[in-house]
């Protein structure tokens, strides 16, 4: 590969010998027609964008908003906003490391130079399962919606469909991945910005609506809080993944011609997107209509657009819904490949992944990641409530050690770049290290809820257990290993 490996660490107990920031060629300029992974830079500036503002709106948001709403009741924008702003802090973490190395591995590469090689094939590998997962997920819902439309045709076969599709535009070049994700993206957020300005008329008392509402539905029903302030916290339970996507562009960053601004776009606009597409669009919702209304609970986004008298909105929604499936599917495998290739690339997977196609992407890492996405497809057919539910409970989690490996990471990454490249500190994470100590401390409190929670406990559990086995097998790996002097760093 065109690229040096990131510094590894001393042995087995994983401290590193230096935490040295390899260089990227130019932070400030284009990197030409290779990315310094040596995947092809194929990504324009509007797919990066898109796939910035697109990889917050999740198909979670449409569907699995309803149960957080049930939940918390109108207090569910307490919830929102708590956990999008745990997302604004981690994400300018990570964008603070990534626009001074960007890496087709993102965050794991930096944990495996900040806290060592056991931390980055951990949480690599923990990420890429979390998304192989999601393949499924995803693919068995899109079936879903089609099926519905042409029901003669098998769910099982809608779902091979969408996936083999999206496999082929993965496969060809990163420049259609990102093409197909714009548009998806696209459609997605003309469908969120439709829907506030349009509920907000009605709030109003403009057309479509009649009379103005007012705050009756956030202070009448029980209140703003129905179930009392720990709902609260049982609403970030429900809605902190559906914030899992955030990361995306930094991911993609480095295959870029501009990897450095794409980051610090991204990172500068976190806050007004997750302030626009999940705060309005919520907060549309409990204003117009009761929280406790059984239609909201069910689909909170078309129980809105039919209490408007929208025509067709049922049929709009599933189209909406099917576009952020088949978005979240394109971009999980996406991302899902390009962590295996990063895993490949540092030693931790086999070396076929890191190798790529004559388009220059990781051919071998996506069909490994698809081929596992295929298997729990399949499971959530023959065996859904047994086997495919372990699959999902034990990635449930991943999002949290996720963000506290980024917190940990950037802690000893700011130290080392601003003792050896300062120059590239060009997105700075507020008030360090305090901010990151308490961002830790928020997400560490998260994780203990889940612990005490009923509904969050089992999740937990078999989040960890799974975390603690991948762990195991990266230390038991590392000590086989022979013992590395971390590369100095320069340019190849």
């Amino acid at each position: 590969m065109g690229a040096h490996p990131p510094p590894r660490s001393a042995g087995a107990g994983g401290t590193p010998t230096t935490t040295a920031v390899p260089p990227v060629g130019d932070p400030g300029g284009a990197t030409g027609g290779q990315s310094p992974d040596g995947l092809q830079a194929g990504l324009k500036n509007r797919h990066l964008s898109m796939i910035a503002i697109g990889g917050v709106i999740g198909a979670g948001l449409f569907v699995g908003s309803g149960a957080g709403i049930a939940a918390a009741g109108p207090g569910i924008l307490l919830s929102y906003a708590l956990t999008g702003l745990l997302v604004v802090l981690v994400m300018r973490m990570l964008g603070e490391m990534a626009a001074a190395s960007p890496t087709s591995g993102s965050f794991s590469a930096y944990a495996d130079r900040a806290l060592g090689r056991w931390a980055g094939f951990t949480i690599g590998w923990l990420y890429w399962f979390f998304w192989s997962v999601v393949l499924a997920v995803e693919a068995t819902a899109a079936a879903s919606i089609l099926t519905g439309w042409v029901p003669a045709v098998p769910q099982w076969a809608w779902a091979l469909l969408v996936m083999v599709v999206l496999t082929g535009t993965n496969l060809i070049s990163v420049g259609s991945f990102g093409e197909f994700e714009f548009w998806f993206a696209g459609i997605k957020v003309v469908a969120i910005v439709i829907f506030i300005v349009v509920g907000a008329l009605a709030i109003f008392g403009l057309p479509p609506g009649d009379d103005p509402v007012g705050v009756a539905n956030l202070t009448g029903h029980g209140g703003f809080l129905p179930h009392g302030p720990g709902a609260i916290l049982s609403g970030m339970l429900l809605v902190v993944f559906s914030f899992m996507g955030s990361e995306i562009v930094t991911l993609a960053a480095s295959e870029a011609p501009n990897p450095v601004q794409a980051v610090r776009k991204a990172v500068n606009s976190v806050i007004w997107r997750i302030a626009l597409f999940y705060l309005g669009s919520i907060g549309v919702i409990v204003t117009l209509l009761p929280w406790n209304d059984k239609a909201v609970a069910k689909s909170p986004y078309v129980a809105v657009l039919e209490s408007l008298d929208i025509p067709y909105a049922g049929t709009v929604m599933d189209i909406v819904v099917l576009t952020a499936v088949l978005s979240c599917l394109n971009s999980g495998l996406y991302t899902a490949s390009r962590m295996a290739f990063s895993l490949g690339e540092r030693g931790d997977a086999p070396k076929s992944f890191a190798t790529v196609n004559k388009g220059g992407v990781p051919a071998v890492a996506i069909y490994a990641s698809v081929a596992f996405g295929f298997v729990a497809t399949i499971f959530s057919y023959t065996s859904k409530d047994t086997v495919f539910q372990f699959l999902l409970n034990s990635s449930g989690a991943v999002a949290l050690f996720v963000w506290l490996v980024i917190c940990f990471s950037q802690l000893r990454m700011r130290r080392t770049i601003e003792r050896e490249t300062p120059e590239r500190l060009t997105v700075r994470m507020w008030l360090y290290p305090w901010l990151t100590y308490a961002t830790i401390a928020m997400i560490v409190f998260v994780v203990g809820y889940m612990f005490y929670d009923p509904d969050g406990r089992k999740q937990m559990v078999l989040s960890v257990i799974a975390a603690v086995v991948v762990l195991a097998v990266g230390l038991l790996l590392d000590r086989r290993r022979p013992r590395q002097t971390a590369p100095v760093t320069g340019q190849k």
